[in-house]
């Protein structure tokens, strides 16, 4: 039987052009009848562009016209005499980067969760299975990815006058620490920030890769932003420890993600218990918030990675431990990480 609920629900189908959002959730529609096999339906749109009244007008009228019962069809698209002009758009210079076709990146809400680990683990794990991967590492005010990948050289200039990344481990390795001498800060404002993003992605020698992960710095602040607005990404991982502490902030990181369109493709519970030499299993940051989180958040859960001295010494030694020690507990859950980060993507 058609009905007002019945409409409603078709009308979410029709996308605003543009736009990955309906003209529902945009609150566009004023009005919606149903009568004697009559659908009339009101909108009200903020722009005063022809063509995209025209453009929604014709989806409308093609969704409602394949309704069960709908006889007749009357739409209605209102549009402002004059419009202000459109504020600037912040996604509007977005541009894919040749030769790369999946760019994916690693973030978490806080610090110290372990999320350049899991970075630098992944990369490596998705090298193995044979993909062609970068990892470009955007924290500015603390690379950690040239120790952990054991990359001390700098990067040199090709002919056409861009960066050529250093490769370690089968995975091309870009970080601002490896422009820096020994122990010299980054004292910089966000338009810096903002410019140097923008050169590691597009005047870098990536070449052809199937992979980009690239590290975010914790939080939601301008290296985030200035990511998401120079190339569109295909998908975010978020990075927590199982303790309320970090999920709860890690929730933040989830937000942001949404916010600008970026697909969530899961959820990584790192620190995820301990077990004693004796056998004996301690959850020091507790177990399971990253699963919980992942559930009510409706995103996957791409795994968990307990705590092992050895990743920590793989770390600091410069090989990741899916390297150095692929078959130990630690390079197996990485490397089962990266399966199905894979397979999502």
């Amino acid at each position: 039987m058609l009905t007002q609920e019945t409409v409603w629900e078709a009308l979410k189908a029709v996308k605003y052009p543009g736009y990955t959002r309906d003209i529902v959730s945009f609150g566009l529609v004023t009005k919606v009848s149903v009568a004697d096999g009559t659908v009339t339906v009101s909108m009200q749109l903020a722009s005063s562009n022809p063509g995209a009244a025209q453009q929604i007008q014709t989806e409308v009228e093609r969704i409602l016209k394949s309704l069960p019962g709908a006889d007749r069809v009357e739409v209605e698209v209102r549009q402002p005499a004059s419009a202000k002009p459109a504020p600037p758009n912040p996604w509007a210079h977005q541009a894919r980067v040749p030769g790369i076709k999946k760019i994916i990146a690693i973030a978490s809400g806080k610090g110290g969760v372990g999320k350049s680990t899991c970075a630098a683990n992944l990369a490596c794990a998705l090298a193995h299975l044979n993909a062609r991967v970068g990892l470009l590492d955007c924290d500015i005010y603390g690379p950690s990815i040239p120790l952990m990948m054991g990359v001390h050289e700098k990067p040199t200039i090709s002919a056409r006058e861009r960066l050529v990344p250093p490769v370690a481990h089968g995975v091309k390795v870009m970080s601002f620490g490896l422009l820096l001498t020994d122990d010299q800060p980054v004292i910089w404002r966000g338009p810096m920030i903002t410019k140097t993003i923008q050169q590691f992605l597009f005047a870098v020698e990536w070449g052809d890769l199937d992979f980009l992960l690239v590290d975010l710095p914790p939080g939601t602040g301008d290296a985030q932003l200035s990511l998401c607005q120079a190339a569109p990404l295909d998908g975010g991982v978020i990075v927590t420890t199982p303790q309320e502490a970090s999920v709860g902030v890690a929730r933040k990181g989830l937000a942001m993600f949404h916010k600008v369109n970026v697909p969530i493709l899961g959820i990584v519970e790192n620190m995820s218990g301990f077990t004693a030499p004796g056998g004996e299993r301690l959850d020091i940051f507790g177990h399971g918030g990253g699963r919980r989180e992942a559930a009510r958040q409706n995103v996957p859960f791409l795994g968990e990675v307990p705590i092992f001295m050895e990743i920590r010494e793989a770390g600091d030694g410069g090989t990741p431990v899916v390297v150095s020690a692929p078959n130990h507990p630690a390079g197996r859950a990485f490397h089962r990480i990266a399966e199905t980060l894979r397979q999502k993507i």
